[in-house]
């Protein structure tokens, strides 16, 4: 699933060439990055990439090793729930009895091999049984930003992983809450990584949301007759609920169940989690690009323009990004705000051609 904005990543991130298309975190472009964690596991030309019609182009310059076939580009944004029911439609055309994997674009995970541990466990537990399997990633601190699963009973256990049912999933709770998930253990954050059958998805989606469902069917009848699936997703998709697989399925399906991540995970949502992953100077600033840093601490400088010196005085906690034609400056605590400021910025004629 690349089909994001990546909002939170302005000025960096744009509508043409978002998060997912950048090396935020590493040399190169986060999706490239997720397609080559899979090396082993699944074959290059079973990967399908479901993101919008704006980025197609990008994602195949960034990927150019995908099945262009398999770039699939929405007319419009609908969730996740509509990118996961188009992804069963079009993985059953290839085969009824698949088994697949939902992953996002973006996410940060550095040990590959633990990544596709998990994922072959998962699997098979998909295989094995009519279940929706889910990866919880361990906690390691009282994160606010996340939504938690909480583990239930063994179920069973796959290539030396255990396979519990999932008791509940919960929204992103407050700091106290969070911090007694860690104290009580058995909560894991919620990744939005998902595997299952064909079978197992597909009459989820026919039981919980019959309309998204049909609709999807109607496409795949005017595929089974010739018709283009640009064309037919131009007619349909827009019609489509906007919702999450989440809300959708996941949180009232009865056969869900979790794995434990056996890798690092950080889903790397706003500028200041960048850092997380770059080395600090003596006074905590992390400066990647041409900068000076004067009597400052705890600062995070990213300067892509190589004929541009940031220089930062006397300043701390700041966010300081510098593109090309943008500059971005705020407290780290309101990163969290770009996006909203990025809204307000595209309502100004003089300024969109900036998103």
């Amino acid at each position: 699933m690349a089909g994001g904005r990546g909002e939170r990543f302005w000025p960096e991130s744009r509508l043409a060439q978002p998060k997912q298309l950048l090396p935020i975190v590493g040399e190169k472009a986060m999706l490239a990055q997720t397609i080559e964690r899979l090396s082993g596991l699944i074959a290059m030309g079973d990967i399908f990439v479901i993101t919008n019609a704006e980025q197609r182009d990008a994602v195949l310059s960034v990927c150019p090793e995908l099945d262009p076939e398999k770039v699939i580009g929405e007319p419009v944004g609908r969730d996740t729930a509509a990118a996961v029911a188009l992804a069963t439609v079009l993985v059953r055309r290839e085969d009824s009895n698949a088994t697949f994997a939902m992953l996002p674009a973006d996410a940060v995970i550095h040990d590959a091999a633990g990544l596709r541990t998990t994922l072959k466990a998962a699997f098979e537990a998909a295989e094995a049984d009519l279940v929706l399997a889910t990866i919880g990633i361990t906690a390691t601190h009282p994160a606010t930003g996340y939504g938690y699963i909480q583990q239930g009973k063994v179920r069973g256990e796959f290539s030396g992983s255990k396979v519990y049912e999932v008791a509940r999933f919960i929204e992103k709770p407050n700091s106290a809450t969070a911090q007694g998930y860690l104290k009580d253990g058995g909560y894991f954050w919620n990744a939005g990584i998902f595997i299952w059958s064909v079978k197992s998805i597909a009459s989820e989606f026919e039981r919980s949301t019959p309309a998204l469902w049909s609709t999807l069917e109607v496409i795949n009848t005017g595929l089974e007759k010739g018709e283009q699936l640009d064309a037919l997703l131009a007619t349909h998709y827009p019609l489509l609920e906007k919702i999450s697989v989440d809300y959708a399925i996941i949180e009232k399906a009865k056969n869900v169940v979790m794995l434990e991540s056996r890798f690092d995970w950080d889903d790397v949502g706003e500028w200041p989690a960048v850092a997380r992953h770059y080395p600090a100077d003596e006074d905590g600033n992390v400066v990647r690009g041409e900068a000076h840093l004067s009597n400052s601490n705890g600062n995070i400088v990213f300067n892509r323009d190589p004929n541009h010196l940031v220089a930062l005085l006397g300043v701390e906690d700041l966010v300081v990004v510098k593109t090309e034609d943008a500059t971005l400056v705020c407290r780290r605590d309101q990163a969290q705000a770009i996006k909203d400021m990025v809204k307000a910025i595209g309502a100004e004629a003089a300024y969109r051609h900036l998103l």
